[in-house]
């Protein structure tokens, strides 16, 4: 068996009861082959980005697994599809949206999959519940890189 490696997840729904949505999913990555989760944050509100519809639900979590990173994107798809996510255009709105941010110090450039996650700087959804398991992976000038964007505790 391979090492383990800890991976980052995006989590992130804006349909139906998100917050619910986003609890049943951290239950699911734990019960992924091979994988544990060691670590999530707490949930998030943001509004859309580049897209109408209503807020999303945010959170990260940390996963101990020893799947590959190609193994786990496919592993986190069959949970979107599980949700019931569809992909009918670019931004819509979602029942759940997995994505893997980091795999462990990986940098991956392939036509499916990109470590670390190429928006993941840019977006106050992420890097806020992102500090809250790894405050180690996100320094204070990354988070006054995204500071004008509303991000705020759900709830």
């Amino acid at each position: 068996m391979r090492d383990a490696v800890v991976a980052y997840v995006g989590l992130g729904a804006n349909l139906g009861d998100a917050a619910a949505r986003l609890r049943t999913a951290l239950g699911w990555l734990d019960e992924l082959p091979q994988t544990r989760c060691v670590a999530a944050s707490g949930l998030w509100r943001s509004a859309p980005v580049d897209a109408d519809g209503p807020d999303y639900c945010n959170a990260v979590a940390a996963l101990r697994t020893h799947l590959t990173a190609p193994a786990l994107l496919q592993a986190l798809q069959a949970l979107e599809a599980r949700a019931g996510r569809q992909r009918p255009y670019r931004n819509a709105p979602r029942t759940l949206d997995l994505d893997l941010l980091l795999y462990g110090g990986a940098r991956i450039a392939s036509p499916w999959l990109t470590v670390p996650h190429p928006r993941l700087a840019q977006r106050a959804f992420v890097l806020v519940p992102l500090r809250e398991v790894a405050p180690h992976l996100v320094d204070a000038a990354a988070l006054d890189a995204v500071a004008g964007q509303a991000i705020r505790p759900w709830g």
